[in-house]
């Protein structure tokens, strides 16, 4: 703690516990951010994990079937399977504000020509693990949109979250103690200034009435 280098006044004084009341109660409202972010960014964390893993599950059954199919169909018959896609696919980029931060939202969008079926190929030269490969695989894009997003949003939270800590703790241990030191420093000063003045009004009195 230091004491800030200011007149000890009382105009001062007032001026430094008007910044101690604000300091105060931006720092609670700074660790209740805090607090809440911890929170948010705990639970993002275990969505994480789950979703994490049924999406390496679902790749890993998908990519199965897929070695499956292609070990029983020739390239040429692959080649030709994929060579026309079914539907043409974008990404959708938006926000959303979470204690005031923003974070990205994301979803697939299909073209207007989208067609509802599954697959582009015939079904006599290709196999079943092929068509659950690909449902498998198609059915793992919003899943994996929502993976980005939350893992996204929670290196943002994490950024935030060290941000606020170190405005929270600046707070703490620098900014309150030091305004606290210096209101100390200037009422003790007062009181001194004014026992003084007391003391010499008392000899003065004294001198006045010996006369």
């Amino acid at each position: 703690m230091a004491v800030l280098n200011v007149n000890p006044t009382r105009m001062e004084l007032s001026r430094l516990k008007k910044r101690l009341v604000t300091a105060s109660r931006g720092h609670k409202l700074l660790k209740d951010k805090q607090d809440e972010l911890v929170r948010q960014f705990v639970d993002l964390s275990k969505e994480n994990q789950r979703l994490r893993k049924k999406v390496e599950d679902i790749l890993q059954k998908g990519m199965e079937d897929y070695v499956l199919a292609s070990s029983s169909i020739p390239d040429h018959v692959l080649q030709e399977a994929f060579a026309v896609p079914l539907n043409t696919v974008s990404l959708d980029v938006q926000d959303k504000n979470i204690m005031n931060m923003e974070v990205p939202v994301l979803n697939e969008a299909y073209a207007e020509d989208t067609y509802e079926n599954t697959f582009t190929y015939g079904f006599m030269s290709t196999t079943s693990e092929l068509d659950r490969s690909l449902q498998q695989l198609d059915s793992i894009l919003p899943m994996m949109l929502k993976l980005a997003e939350i893992e996204k949003t929670c290196q943002l939270m994490a950024n935030e979250i060290e941000r606020t800590r170190r405005r929270v703790n600046a707070l703490e241990y620098m900014t309150i103690p030091n305004l606290t030191e210096t209101i100390t420093y200037i009422e003790r000063n007062l009181d001194e200034s004014e026992r003084a003045n007391l003391t010499r009004l008392m000899k003065t009195i004294d001198i006045i009435g010996e006369n």
